[in-house]
């Protein structure tokens, strides 16, 4: 079964109420069993736009990062995320 990942391109508006989401996040993480491949450190611009924050979590399946993200535990995580930073978030299979 292929994995899941989610890529997500973040600019943080609100650093200290980040720490919430983050810590609200965790629950839903680790109940989908995902794994922080990339989360923020440093990038280099290639092509087209860029966000501050670049972060690629693997899960078991593309099923599991659809779940995950639709859980009722991330939803309440999201809520706090869309208050505080902007990004684009997809969901992709691994091969």
């Amino acid at each position: 079964m292929a994995k899941g990942y989610w890529i997500a391109r973040v600019d943080v508006r609100d650093a200290e109420r980040y720490k919430d989401y983050v810590t609200a996040a965790k629950p839903a993480f680790e109940k989908y069993g995902a794994t922080f491949l990339a989360r923020g450190g440093a990038f280099q611009k290639l092509e087209g736009p860029v966000r501050a924050r670049n972060v690629v979590i693997e899960f078991p399946s593309l099923q599991a990062a659809i779940d995950c993200y639709n859980s009722p535990e991330y939803q309440i995580a999201a809520a706090i995320r869309q208050e505080v930073a902007d990004a684009e978030m997809v969901v992709v299979e691994g091969v």
